[in-house]
């Protein structure tokens, strides 16, 4: 069974910092890109951030510069630094696995994680 699970999400003050961690089993994870997206209330779920199998990462023009994804594959855990806290980065984050298998598209997602930055 694949699970993807969320934490670090909190109440944070404008210019603030989180870390997201994003822990997977089930899978084999150094095989798969994983990915931070958000949701907003009412608005679409938005891909954040990307990480591929092999390192090379990607960023939303929203938080190049402030946000970082990292991986670590002895714990198949994926995080998500997030530096300079706005108020409209307020969503729910949630963590993705995803692997190419020739026509084969291997998909998991996590529950989510609160982040709310107000002060």
């Amino acid at each position: 069974q694949v699970q993807l699970v969320e934490s670090g999400g909190d109440l944070v003050q404008p210019g603030g910092s989180l870390r997201l961690a994003c822990a997977a089993s089930g899978i084999i994870f150094s095989m798969y890109s994983m990915a931070w997206y958000r949701q907003a209330p009412g608005k679409q779920r938005e891909l954040v951030a990307v990480i591929a199998d092999g390192g090379s990462t990607n960023y939303a023009e929203s938080v190049k510069g402030r946000f970082t994804i990292s991986r670590d594959n002895a714990k198949n855990t994926v995080c998500l630094q997030m530096n300079s806290l706005k108020p409209e980065d307020t969503a729910v984050y949630y963590c993705k696995a995803e692997l190419l298998r020739g026509i084969v598209v291997y998909r998991y997602w996590g529950q989510g994680t609160q982040v709310t930055v107000s002060s």
